[in-house]
């Protein structure tokens, strides 16, 4: 595809090596430098050289990061339980037509949903999953068009 994907918080790359294969380009940013190592690994063992990761802690300020300049045409975002409020707000979103946002925090998904809904997005779809079966976890994804885009 012709799609730049930026995933945000991409752990060991689960969303960023699937969005790999249907994109020219997707980059990854998380925290650890060992987690940037491994979605590098895991690209390589899965020959997949469209793609990029970056160490860099989400909860600072992301005004002079290259990545975040750039534009993107959809934003993956699967945050620690304390949401993606800062970023989001901080992120250039004018560009992105779609932002698939993972949460395993109702409350975080609600207050980031009214963001992204005041930012110009609509949800088209809303999914739990119950990944932690015999607990009260659960996952949710939600998508999020671009008003006026498709999804």
């Amino acid at each position: 595809g012709s799609e730049r994907v930026l995933d945000l918080f991409c752990g060991l790359g689960n969303f960023t090596l699937a969005a790999a294969t249907r994109s020219r380009e997707v980059v990854g940013v998380e925290v650890s430098e060992t987690m940037v190592h491994r979605v590098l690994q895991n690209a390589r063992h899965n020959s997949l050289d469209n793609i990029q990761a970056v160490a860099f802690d989400l909860t600072k300020s992301i005004a002079e990061q290259s990545w975040a300049k750039e534009p993107w045409d959809t934003l993956i975002v699967d945050p620690p339980r304390s949401g993606a409020k800062e970023v989001l707000e901080e992120l250039p979103l004018k560009n992105i037509q779609r932002v698939l946002y993972v949460s395993c925090n109702p409350a975080t998904l609600a207050r980031d949903a009214k963001l992204l809904i005041e930012r110009g997005f609509k949800m088209t779809h809303l999914g739990m999953m119950d990944m932690f079966p015999h607990t009260a976890h659960m996952e949710s994804m939600a998508l999020f068009v671009q008003r006026g885009a498709r999804g």
